[in-house]
């Protein structure tokens, strides 16, 4: 195993297999880390505060993952950690112990486990209630992204929200907006109903397979408490290294093909310098 020693903003990390290639495309781990070193700048305010899950691919995209919520027993002591009940858990537990990455050497340190994705909850650690919501639009067979902002412009029109739409880095895309209620799950899901019985033909608000077909999701359960969407910024885990990027509403409505909407790292970057964080609005 290859190892390196490197200082970032004063503390010395170990980087280890550089050189493992993790995406079929040969992109490697050093690339990754690379990415979130140069991202942080934007990425690292969206995580502030926010209890952090990974998505970790130690052999790379296509070798096993693992979701790792607690904080990993090599974890060092200068990384936030923090204590949260874990209802539900399926290992029984009652409470997780969470990271929470505030700095640049934390998402290097979290890059360096080969965590490709990133997840956070709607709610900061220390709020007892959320600060966002999110409809998370999941294309159901026979649609793609193209479906999904027509059905991003139909929410826009329902909502008097300000909304921030990102794509998925998947096959879907996120509407965002600051939570307008305290029982957004409750609020979203009357959303996501109505949305459906306004465009029977294209919306559906309930994950039955059946119903799937042709259809684009609107999952407004993204928003109970425990659980958790990929962050802005976050790579993904596809055949490529796509990112969850924010797109602006123009780019919304011209979208007609899965390529207009997809972004690779590389993308990110270059997006960031000429547009700025297009999320920046909902840290205020």
């Amino acid at each position: 195993m290859s190892e390196v020693m490197v200082e970032v903003e004063g503390r010395t990390l170990k980087l280890t297999n550089l050189e493992k290639v993790l995406y079929p495309n040969g992109f490697t781990k050093g690339q990754v880390i690379d990415y979130y070193s140069r991202i942080a700048p934007v990425l690292l305010p969206h995580l502030e505060r926010r209890a952090l899950t990974r998505k970790r691919y130690p052999n790379g995209v296509e070798g096993q993952m693992f979701f790792e919520k607690n904080a990993p027993r090599n974890t060092p002591a200068w990384v936030q950690t923090v204590e949260l009940p874990s209802p539900g858990s399926t290992k029984g537990r009652e409470t997780i112990a969470y990271t929470v990455i505030d700095s640049l050497p934390g998402l290097v340190w979290t890059a360096n486990l080969a965590a490709l994705e990133l997840h956070t909850h709607q709610w900061k650690v220390g709020r007892s209630t959320p600060d966002l919501i999110v409809f998370d639009l999941d294309p159901g067979p026979g649609t793609s992204i193209v479906e999904c902002c027509q059905v991003a412009l139909a929410l826009r029109e329902e909502l008097d929200l300000e909304l921030f739409c990102k794509t998925s880095g998947n096959k879907g895309m996120q509407l965002t907006a600051k939570a307008p209620v305290r029982d957004t799950n409750e609020y979203a899901r009357r959303v996501a109903e109505g949305l459906e019985r306004s465009h029977p033909d294209l919306v559906v608000s309930r994950m039955t397979k059946a119903v799937r077909p042709g259809k684009v999701l609107v999952d407004w359960s993204q928003n109970n408490g425990a659980k958790t969407t990929v962050t802005v910024y976050s790579m993904r885990a596809r055949e490529i290294p796509t990112v969850s990027t924010p797109v602006t509403w123009q780019e919304v409505e011209e979208c007609t093909q899965p390529s207009d909407l997809s972004f690779t790292t590389d993308d990110v970057l270059f997006r960031v310098e000429e547009l700025g964080d297009l999320y920046a609005p909902l840290l205020s």
